[in-house]
């Protein structure tokens, strides 16, 4: 009778085998760590305090921890993601067989379908968890904050790939230089918003940086795909945004946190700074310098299968980690204040016992995903009824989260 070290095995070398030749297996690499970096980040700064009422709300370790802000350097890899999207948008655009209009109509609805789903969902969920379990309303609005929290970046990355054909167009005549101007338009806005003249400046001049601040690394990964970027190029982006960072953190004082700390005034990430570019740009760098070395790499079975199933799902685990943390988190507040889990994250044990929950919170993950994978796929069996209720639902549940 086969073990289960032998079945393992054997779904390892069939993944392997089934996998097209010429599949680029360090793009599917690069994504597959850029993806797993979301939930790690976020279960890492996610931290709860209890009411005297039993809710739940957001607390961050980074408020009392500041030191830790350099690991958000390692786990904000937004700037891969964006990089490999680029990529693969790049080539799918070059291989579409229909128009331009309906390549972009199937690339949006393959990010739509999740998002629609998880928020119908938990539109479900909400008066079932008040009504039938005696959540506290405290509760539902932090948990509907936290799940919709990692959505808005999959709207700025469909307007991203809505422009794809604009971005191909800027490679074609600029190349490697084609996302200079994106660099240069926030490095302009963040002198309005933090320079001599801040105090003059409006407060949503901020939101200009909004799209060329995520399109940036995008659009190098458009013009690597075009084969405007190589090495020397690579080199370029690694040595210069190292640099960049580092004048940025010393000499002009941007926050070191790539993600927001409560009671900061200043934030690098909602909208990007010029500091989240110059990490995208060094990361990048040192991506595509490292592409040859991680392809090697991933010819092996056992470390290619893992990406293969990660990628298969990508958006299933950007829309559904919150809501296993949430798993764990709401059910263990009826038990008050647990270190790591409910309790304020305000000591070092906090952090030790956070990341021996992290384990759960991926084996909840793993369970729902079970469910929530066919949300991915196309919905040829819902009906226009189902998928008119699942967006009034959506539209629901997003009223109560942004309304929190």
């Amino acid at each position: 009778m086969p073990t289960k070290s032998t079945k393992l095995a054997a779904l390892t070398a069939r993944i392997d085998e089934r996998t097209p030749a010429h599949r680029d297996r360090a793009i599917d690499g690069l994504r597959a760590l850029a993806l797993l970096a979301v939930p790690a980040g976020h279960w890492l700064v996610g931290g709860f305090t209890l009411d005297t009422g039993g809710g739940l709300h957001n607390a961050s370790p980074l408020a009392t921890f500041g030191a830790l802000a350099p690991a958000s350097w390692i786990l904000q890899l937004l700037g891969i993601f964006f990089l490999v999207g680029g990529y693969s948008s790049y080539l799918s655009y070059q291989r579409r067989k229909g128009s331009t209009r309906q390549w972009i109509t199937g690339r949006l609805a393959r990010l739509g379908r999740p998002v629609l789903g998880v928020t119908a969902v938990w539109a479900l969920l909400l008066p079932t968890l008040h009504y039938g379990f005696g959540v506290p309303t405290g509760t539902l609005h932090t948990a509907s904050t936290l799940v919709v929290q990692p959505l808005w970046f999959v709207g700025v990355y469909a307007v991203i790939t809505a422009l794809t054909p604009y971005c191909v167009r800027a490679s074609r005549r600029l190349g490697f230089w084609s996302a200079a101007p994106l660099l240069g338009s926030v490095a302009v806005v963040d002198f309005l918003r933090y320079g001599p003249y801040a105090e003059a400046m409006p407060s949503w001049v901020s939101l200009l940086n909004l799209l060329p601040g995520w399109m940036f690394a995008y659009q190098l990964g458009v013009t690597w795909a075009d084969k405007r970027l190589g090495r020397r190029e690579a080199w370029l982006l690694l040595v210069g945004g190292t640099a960049l960072f580092a004048t940025l953190l010393l000499a002009f004082h941007y926050p070191a946190s790539m993600v927001g700390v409560p009671g900061e005034s200043r934030t690098n990430s909602h909208p990007p700074s010029l500091l989240v570019l110059a990490l995208a740009a060094a990361q990048s760098g040192a991506a595509i310098l490292l592409r040859d070395r991680l392809a090697r790499l991933l010819r092996r079975p056992a470390v290619w299968a893992p990406v293969v199933i990660i990628n298969l799902s990508a958006m299933t685990i950007l829309c559904w980690h919150q809501t296993a943390m949430l798993a764990a988190a709401v059910p263990a507040s009826y038990s008050g204040e647990i270190p790591g889990l409910t309790a304020a994250p305000d000591t070092a044990g906090w952090l030790l016992a956070r990341l021996a929950w992290m384990p759960l919170f991926a084996g909840l993950l793993v369970v729902i995903a079970k469910f929530a994978r066919p949300l991915e796929t196309p919905w040829d069996r819902t009906g226009m009824a189902r998928r008119a209720a699942a967006g009034v639902l959506a539209a629901g549940f997003g009223y109560f989260a942004l309304a929190a």
